[in-house]
């Protein structure tokens, strides 16, 4: 390979090197301001009025723009129709969320309340605890969110008490029930001893962040690099040997 032709292949390699890790620099910078403005979003919901049954009722099953509101709602619990979510961790330790199932009044609708977590039976894994649950009209206040997250689960969907999962097209043929596609964070005090240390979204834009400083200091070591292999330091040889730098 001629010197010529090997200068312009470390030419060309090295500005796909740079082109490309700042590239990809950039895009994880648009990736943070994406995520910290759905973080913003969040937050702005959060802060809004509370919304009533009625309000939610309304939404005629657009309920995206209500998610992440604040609420509070008045029904009747379905207890029969109650899950436990398996391995739902909360505050470092192992339990279920209880989902039960809330009527609205004036409605036939229901929404499913993620009602808090509950230890579980170590010693008995398919017993769950006795959780009082009103049989009166009762008054829920709580955060609109997607129904409960999906965690890997192998062969068939459980049936019973005990899911790993929880299916709405599945609960509502098994209850007969008009489930809203969404769920309720309950938040408040638990007279029966139910733990709502939900967590909160964090966009993690500081990580889109630090790996976009990862990117552009790669950029920068490529044409550092480059400059001094290609052109710096042939031109002190060539100087060295007393011939024209130029």
């Amino acid at each position: 390979m001629t010197p010529r032709i090997r200068f312009w292949t470390m030419t060309i390699a090295a500005a796909g090197t740079v082109g490309l890790t700042a590239s990809l620099g950039v895009w994880q910078l648009a990736r943070a301001a994406q995520k910290q403005a759905l973080e913003t979003g969040i937050a702005e919901r959060g802060a809004m009025a509370e919304l009533d049954g009625a309000a939610v009722l309304s939404a005629n099953g657009v309920f995206e723009p209500l998610l992440h509101r604040m609420v509070r709602l008045k029904g009747q619990w379905v207890p029969e129709a109650s899950v436990f979510l398996d391995n739902r961790p909360m505050a470092g330790r192992s339990g279920f969320i209880l989902v039960t199932p809330l009527r609205i009044s004036g409605d036939g609708r229901a929404l499913l309340v993620q009602r808090g977590w509950v230890p579980r039976n170590f010693q008995d894994r398919s017993q769950v605890p006795d959780v009082p649950t009103p049989p009166d009209e009762v008054e829920v206040v709580g955060r609109l969110a997607p129904p409960p997250s999906r965690l890997f689960e192998l062969g068939a969907a459980e049936q019973g008490r005990i899911r790993q999962n929880l299916d709405i097209e599945s609960l509502t043929r098994d209850t007969g029930l008009a489930l809203l596609p969404m769920s309720v964070l309950q938040t408040g005090a638990s007279p029966e001893g139910l733990l709502r240390e939900w967590p909160r979204f964090e966009s993690a834009a500081h990580k889109h962040h630090a790996y976009a400083a990862q990117w552009f200091a790669m950029s920068a070591v490529a044409a550092g690099l480059y400059a001094w292999f290609q052109l710096i330091s042939p031109r002190r040889r060539r100087t060295l040997h007393g011939q024209d730098p130029r």
